[in-house]
């Protein structure tokens, strides 16, 4: 088995390697082993989303711990940023998150965190998978340790949101829609802003094992959007089968990227003289017009290599507390260790209200390049540079594109699939650009 730590944890298809009960079970041993190496008390947060593979693979995580000798606090369904406070609440040395995030309901995976709630470093998770590939699967000899049940884990979680997002600001009167993606969400988010009185009408919040992000959620807000529209409401929040990322839309339907909810937050910050270091930390793959409305406000951008792991390595890196992903991972680092899609959308909420003015009037504070995005089904992950047919087209493209665009080709961490981005000055350049690569990168990797 190869190396098994991707972009965001380890991720595949449930039920086939390297997602099974078998790995769960040396997972959970290995997270043992690991804590003890380390000098620390061996109890591990477990939770999970609500896919129909996670109970399974949540007992085999439970064994491994149990018959290493370690205590395991079982928090069940909760959104994996809930899952990252209650490791530092808890005062746990590791929690484990059983999740796929965005991904269909056949997929499942589990995400590493710290005692602190921040995931495992690329350093920590290389011990940490030495650990899980090295040979032998007995149990250590030595008693059985237990298991507990987190009391009211959604409780405390939505407690400790009002505590970090509600700093004066009264969110009594608003509208929203909410869209569940059948996920993490569906019952600790609407409970979350009923508490803070938002007028709230929510979907998609009925899991049932299979319906997770089916149609719904972060990747498919067109019903949400219509919602919106019908209900009046002031804006619409989605999010992802395991609630760690947020897509907002507007008033009138439209969706917002998560660099136009970057451009929103850091300007609220700035304004308020909370944008530490005068620094926004997001990816490669943001769009061109976030650096120009970032220095139209004077404000420093910092690039990192896609994950929001890189993101908030740079952010401590730079002494940031604002970063995030165009695909809608927020991180503030002065309220949370990690990536929040519903603390995202209450500090949305409460810029709304402090800036009172629409969403499609603070979604125009950043103008977007066109951009197009295609991905490409493979099989193996060759390095691209070495495939000299696909380098030629891709210096084709950006020969003419010149300074009024870039394109960006690389693998995906967590699926089978080439990325191919490219931006420029028009809609049907760039569409035709990607397409072009897109073939050459099929073409090469189909021989």
């Amino acid at each position: 088995m190869g190396r098994l730590f991707g972009t965001d944890g380890i991720r595949g298809l449930a039920n086939q390697e390297p997602i099974t009960p078998e790995t769960a079970l040396r997972l959970g041993r290995a997270a043992v082993e690991y804590c003890t190496k380390k000098g620390e008390a061996p109890v591990i947060v477990i939770a999970r989303d609500p896919r129909s593979t996670g109970e399974m693979l949540e007992h085999g995580i439970l064994a491994g711990v149990i018959s290493a000798g370690g205590t395991a606090l079982v928090s069940g369904v909760i959104p994996t940023p809930g899952l990252a406070f209650l490791a530092r609440e808890t005062e746990a040395a590791l929690g484990i998150m059983i999740s796929a995030s965005h991904n269909p309901h056949n997929y499942n995976g589990f995400k590493v965190f710290s005692g602190e709630g921040f995931k495992l470093s690329e350093r920590e998770e290389y011990e940490f998978e030495e650990i899980l590939l090295s040979p032998g699967d007995a149990a250590p000899p030595g008693l059985p340790g237990s298991a507990r049940t987190i009391p009211d884990p959604e409780a405390r979680y939505r407690a400790f949101l009002r505590r970090r997002a509600g700093r004066g600001v009264s969110l009594r009167g608003m509208k929203a829609v909410l869209d569940c993606a059948n996920g993490a969400a569906s019952r600790v988010a609407p409970a979350l802003l009923r508490e803070l009185e938002v007028d709230t009408d929510t979907l998609f919040d009925k899991p049932d094992g299979r319906n997770i992000n089916s149609g719904c959620g972060s990747e498919h807000t067109e019903n949400l959007s219509g919602r919106v529209r019908e209900a009046g409401a002031q804006v619409g929040l989605a999010f992802d089968g395991d609630a760690d990322r947020l897509v907002a839309v507007d008033e009138r339907g439209r969706r917002l990227s998560g660099d136009q909810l970057l451009t929103i937050f850091a300007k609220e910050l700035k304004e308020q003289g909370k944008l530490v270091n005068n620094c926004v930390v997001s990816t490669v793959m943001s769009n061109i017009g976030l650096k120009a409305a970032l220095s139209d406000m004077g404000i420093r951008w910092v690039s990192a290599p896609v994950g929001d792991r890189n993101v908030l390595a740079a952010m401590r890196e730079n002494g940031a507390v604002l970063g995030g992903e165009d695909s809608g991972h927020m991180i503030f680092l002065d309220r949370h260790t990690t990536g929040d899609g519903l603390l995202s959308a209450l500090m949305l909420l409460e810029a709304m209200k402090n800036f009172d003015r629409p969403l499609s009037e603070l979604a125009g504070l950043m103008q977007g390049f066109p951009q197009a995005l295609v991905n490409v089904p493979v099989r193996e992950k060759p390095e691209l540079e070495g495939i000299p047919d696909v380098k030629r087209v891709i210096e084709q493209v950006e020969g003419k594109l010149g300074e009024r665009g870039r394109v960006l080709v690389r693998y995906s961490g967590t699926e089978p699939l080439c990325r191919v981005m490219v931006e420029g000055g028009s809609r049907e350049e760039v569409d035709a650009a990607a397409r072009k690569i897109a073939e050459a990168v099929k073409k090469a990797l189909d021989r």
